[in-house]
């Protein structure tokens, strides 16, 4: 595991509302770590450091190995919290993983040669419907990004999951629909006319969405 994602940590033997001030005072960020069927651990980490991984992306999907009075825990971001007005970190909850482990992440999606897809070349707009796709995945396979070619595409395509190269031992949370990531929208020019085609763009686009709605709902 390289340097950029080692952490170094401190136990912590008082927990509640006032020692976490008073770590927070010096500069520390209270946390647990959870999880495998051991108790769960109190630690403190660096301010600086967890403000620097957190605002840099990619925080939720990275494993860390963060090192603990000489004992080493790998760990992966499960949840934060921010102060509402100046966005420090207050809290970091870190889940215990291994080999086995399987867990239910947020994966970004990368669309590739905008330049040349026909669709968006005509002056068709990208409409994007997801920007993550939830997955269940083994802890230690975490993809940082699917990537979609967007080459094959014209005016009025759908991209759905389908279109997404997923490695063997990802599955999307969703299993139940090819659900929709993106459309490519019908050309300005070519709406205004009205007609048929702006019709069905139009339809397509609520539908999409009332995908995502319903998936947010199941989730």
């Amino acid at each position: 595991m390289s340097n950029e994602n080692q952490l170094e940590a401190q136990a912590r033997d008082r927990v509640g509302k006032g020692a976490a001030r008073e770590l927070r005072r010096n500069s520390l960020v209270p946390a647990v770590i959870y999880g495998d069927k051991k108790p769960p651990l109190g630690i403190a980490l660096s301010h600086k450091e967890v403000t620097q991984r957190v605002h840099a992306g990619g925080f939720m999907t990275n494993i860390l190995s963060i090192n603990v009075d000489g004992e080493s825990h790998q760990v992966l971001p499960k949840d934060f919290q921010l102060h509402p007005v100046s966005d420090q970190v207050l809290h970091v909850d870190l889940l215990r993983v291994s080999r086995r482990t399987v867990v239910t992440v947020e994966i970004p999606v990368h669309f590739l040669n905008e330049e040349t897809c026909p669709g968006l070349k005509a002056g068709g707009v990208l409409n994007v419907v997801r920007h993550t796709v939830e997955v269940n995945v083994p802890a230690t396979s975490i993809p940082d990004g699917f990537e979609i070619d967007l080459e094959p595409f014209d005016v009025g395509d759908s991209i759905n999951i389908s279109s997404v190269d997923l490695p063997d031992d990802v599955e999307p949370t969703i299993t139940d629909r090819d659900f929709t990531i993106a459309t490519i929208a019908t050309p300005a020019a070519l709406r205004s006319d009205g007609g048929e085609d702006e019709d069905e763009v139009d339809e397509e686009a609520t539908e999409a969405e009332g995908e995502e709605a319903e998936g947010e709902g199941e989730e």
